[in-house]
């Protein structure tokens, strides 16, 4: 199933975005608060779309974590169904 990125609402220190399939139907949505040492994320997606959850939101926090300034913690939860998902499974950076 693909599933994409639908912004609902982005601010300078927050973004909350709505996960979408082909259809326009909501399957889930990712959260991004930011300061200037953290970078929170927090992301709920249905049953069914972990590895396409899991390549969707890889690049986005990569690309948060290069338009930040200076070094930054990166705290995220994420789940699929109700089930924590670990994004550094074959022990890739962030």
């Amino acid at each position: 199933m693909q599933i994409y990125l639908s912004p609902e609402m982005i601010k300078n220190d927050y973004q909350l975005l709505n996960i979408v399939d082909q259809n326009n139907k909501p399957v889930g949505f990712l959260t991004f608060l930011f300061d200037e040492k953290k970078l929170y994320v927090f992301g709920q997606a249905e049953n069914g779309v972990t590895e396409d959850f899991k390549d969707l939101v890889k690049p986005y926090i990569q690309g948060m974590k290069k338009s930040l300034p200076g070094e930054i913690d990166i705290l995220c939860y994420l789940t699929v169904g109700g089930e924590k998902i670990d994004l550094n499974q074959n022990n890739e950076g962030k």
